[in-house]
């Protein structure tokens, strides 16, 4: 139960979605977060709390302003940049932010992630993007997120010198992007350091190819 706070169901998915955080290797102590829109703002984790220690009571509802309207706790840091993402991209449902270790040292580089495996293709339609760098507490990240990926097939950006968010039009899906980013961030690292190793360059697809596996992938693997 969770002592009359709204939206019940959605505090008790966030709280066990932020378990898999660190069970899939993405982040380290607190420095993550998932949000989930709800009607009137969203429900994102509160400050400096760790992951074993958050309860469906815990997790903070803000409007879309970032203006606190349930909750003993504050918000997560990265409040502001969530709820600039769902002003400005109205499908967006969930939203997750990690460190995630591989992807975010092609951030540091500056970097996108090229499209050389199938597995990207499928699930980010390309390269996963790489945007400019932010200061974080403001909106300024959230303008950057907003900037790159809309019409960007890719569901994960990349950002200068920070880390990764990703969106889908529930948490769960997010999540999900947010595993595969740094799944296939370590893959075209270890590729990239073999290419070295052997002298030989490292091929990204090609695009009409990328347009097929995506396809295929969003639109007739698995139940339908």
């Amino acid at each position: 139960m969770t002592s009359g706070l709204g939206y019940p169901d959605v505090r008790r998915e966030l709280t066990d979605l932020h378990l898999e955080l660190p069970k899939n290797g993405l982040v380290t102590w607190t420095s993550g977060n998932i949000s989930a829109r709800v009607d009137g703002g969203m429900l994102i984790k509160p400050s400096g709390v760790t992951f074993e220690n958050l309860t469906p009571q815990s997790m903070v509802m803000t409007d879309l302003n970032a203006k606190v309207l349930e909750g003993q706790h504050s918000p997560s840091s990265d409040s502001a940049t969530h709820a600039y993402i769902y002003r400005h991209l109205p499908d967006v449902g969930g939203i997750v932010h990690t460190h995630s270790p591989y992807a975010t040292a092609w951030a540091a580089q500056g970097r996108e992630i090229p499209c050389i495996l199938t597995a990207m293709a499928d699930e980010f339609g390309g390269p996963i993007p790489c945007g400019g760098f932010a200061l974080i507490g403001g909106e300024q990240i959230g303008a950057e997120v907003v900037r790159v990926l809309s019409g960007h097939r890719s569901p994960a950006i990349i950002l200068q010198s920070h880390g990764v968010f990703t969106i889908g039009p529930t948490p769960g899906a997010a999540l999900k992007a947010a595993v595969m980013a740094e799944d296939v961030a370590r893959s075209v690292f270890l590729a990239m350091q073999l290419a070295a190793s052997l002298g030989t360059p490292v091929k990204t697809l090609d695009p009409a190819d990328i347009d097929r596996l995506y396809d295929r992938y969003q639109n007739v693997y698995g139940q339908r």
